[in-house]
């Protein structure tokens, strides 16, 4: 069994890359449970197709205890049998939404949720966060590949960074190991090349870059992952690609991060700097 924690910059489509991954895994005769480690509980929706699985913080909440729980309370099962469980976290503005996280994790393997029959577990981790109980899948040596969601934005490339740095402060006590970055495009310039210099620096790869198409927009709407709602489109032999790749996947190494100088350059060498400050100006201008 491999487990998989899926990071990246806040809204940047880390939930919807890695439902379609799993789809496309799960299409693939891959035996796949998600964990979702945000409390908008949005990391399942598109394999259950609802509107947000119950969580197993709201659960534990009304009976009382987490102790209280019995397996199949927090676990469903969605499209391609994928098994699905989403931590949840406490009221907006009250406690710390990555005990969740802690708390979620600690259950399901006490309740046997990971089982010999899984090929792939995924953590969808809440944005960038890589402290607390959101870097429970790196610290605890819960999840030994990380893949990183990135685009060629700045803010996107500095989290994925960010990120790296995480890393490689577990690296050394456990087995935890920087997997590759997924680029989901956002159609910025040369930004295939950029985030494969990106990778390079970091001493990783680019494992796959997922084109940006309205089709995840249209399946969306439908709760549905592209595999499922238009198995036959390109978009979906794009997941499948991806999936591919992860099987096949064997470069997990301690990243090398950059400094924020480095970074800089990086962007500065790409035109990336130049074109964020072109559109501030812009923006005073119309102001």
């Amino acid at each position: 069994m491999r487990q998989c924690a899926i990071y990246g910059k806040g809204g940047i489509g880390k939930s919807t890359t890695t439902q379609n991954l799993v789809a496309a895994l799960a299409e693939a005769n891959q035996k796949v449970m998600i964990v979702g480690c945000d409390p908008k509980a949005d990391s399942t929706r598109l394999i259950l197709h609802s509107k947000a699985q119950t969580t197993v913080m709201h659960l534990a909440a009304e009976a009382g205890t987490v102790e209280d729980l019995e397996l199949e309370d927090v676990l469903s099962v969605g499209y391609g049998d994928v098994k699905c469980v989403e931590s949840g976290g406490p009221e907006p503005g009250v406690g710390c939404a990555g005990r969740g996280v802690i708390t979620a994790i600690n259950f399901l393997e006490e309740e046997g949720a990971y089982d010999e029959d899984l090929d792939f577990v995924f953590y969808d981790v809440l944005g960038d966060v890589v402290c607390g109980g959101f870097a429970m899948p790196i610290r605890e040596n819960k999840a030994q590949e990380i893949y990183i969601v990135c685009s060629g934005e700045m803010m996107a490339m500095y989290a994925a960074n960010n990120i790296s740095k995480g890393i490689v402060k577990y690296a050394n006590s456990g087995g935890v190991r920087l997997a590759g970055l997924i680029c989901n495009s956002r159609n910025t310039d040369r930004e295939d090349e950029l985030i494969e210099a990106l990778a390079a620096r970091l001493g990783t790869h680019m494992i796959h870059f997922v084109p940006r198409d309205n089709m995840v927009q249209h399946a969306e709407i439908r709760r549905m992952t592209v595999i499922e709602y238009n198995p036959k489109c390109k978009q979906a032999d794009e997941y499948r690609a991806l999936a591919q790749k992860v099987m096949n996947n064997e470069k997990f190494v301690i990243p090398t991060p950059l400094t924020m100088d480095e970074l800089e350059e990086l962007l500065m060498e790409f035109g990336i700097m130049e074109e964020e400050d072109e559109s501030i100006i812009g923006q005073k201008a119309e102001v």
